[in-house]
């Protein structure tokens, strides 16, 4: 049995390494970068590890899909907010600015 401070270390490992692959797929196969965000989420809630900040805004927490500004992604500000629109699902999001 590997113990908890190991399984641990190695689902954030494989979390970066699934949302790198997801980059690189999202322009030639943007299903396949799909599904390496949704691997990568099964990984992060059966281990209970958080995703880290940086990945969190990189997909759509609705339809899972690739977020990349110009093509699934809209992005303005608007008092002091980051809204972000999902071309794919047209979910919005939030974000307050410092």
């Amino acid at each position: 049995m590997i113990s908890k401070v190991i399984q641990k270390k190695i689902a954030k490992e494989r979390i970066d390494i699934l949302f790198e692959e997801a980059k690189k797929a999202f322009k030639n196969a943007p299903e396949l970068s799909k599904r390496y965000i949704i691997l990568a989420r099964k990984i992060s809630m059966k281990i209970k590890v958080p995703i880290p900040k940086d990945y969190k805004k990189l997909f759509c927490k609705k339809c899972y899909t690739f977020l990349q500004p110009g093509k699934t992604l809209r992005t303005r500000v608007n008092k002091k907010i980051l809204i972000y629109y999902c071309k794919n699902c047209g979910t919005i999001k939030r974000y307050p600015l410092k």
